[in-house]
């Protein structure tokens, strides 16, 4: 019995215990930015959260805004820029995780869900940037209203 026991808690202190990290170098953190973007093709995101943005078009209009994303938006420049930050941020243990998280069958799911997802929130998130710039301006063109006029 006691023999048992041992074996357990060293078992649990096994499993429990910290999980060995990667070290944290440039050449680390590029395998991991590799695995994210092997399970997360950059082109393939980008195509389809353009086609989902498409729909929300009148229908005469889906059509240019999918050329105009897929003709003229380099997406290469986006994932250069993409990799430039993740290599500026995160850890390579951070990015492990990340690429973990989407190379699994949950992160794979939740991925095929992002494109709808953007598509629901990109509409909202507009209008709102939209309305707060309008009151922005509104706002600003009443403290210039109020501003002495000022004689040369």
């Amino acid at each position: 019995m006691k023999t048992l026991q041992s074996l357990l808690i060293i078992v649990l202190v096994t499993l429990s215990g910290p999980t060995v990290a990667i070290d944290d170098t440039p050449e680390n953190r590029l395998i991991q930015i590799e695995r994210y973007l092997e399970a997360v093709p950059p082109r393939k995101l980008f195509e389809e959260l353009s086609n989902q943005i498409a729909m929300s078009f009148p229908p005469g209009e889906q059509l240019e805004f999918r050329s105009l994303m897929t003709d003229f938006v380099d997406v290469d420049v986006i994932t250069d820029a993409m990799v430039a930050s993740m290599l500026k941020h995160f850890t390579a243990d951070e990015l492990a995780a990340v690429a973990d998280l989407y190379e699994s069958p949950v992160g794979q799911s939740a991925m095929s869900k992002m494109g709808v997802y953007m598509a629901d929130v990109m509409p909202v998130i507009e209008a709102e940037i939209l309305r707060a710039v309008d009151e922005f301006e509104k706002k600003k063109a009443e403290r210039m209203r109020r501003l002495p006029e000022r004689v040369d």
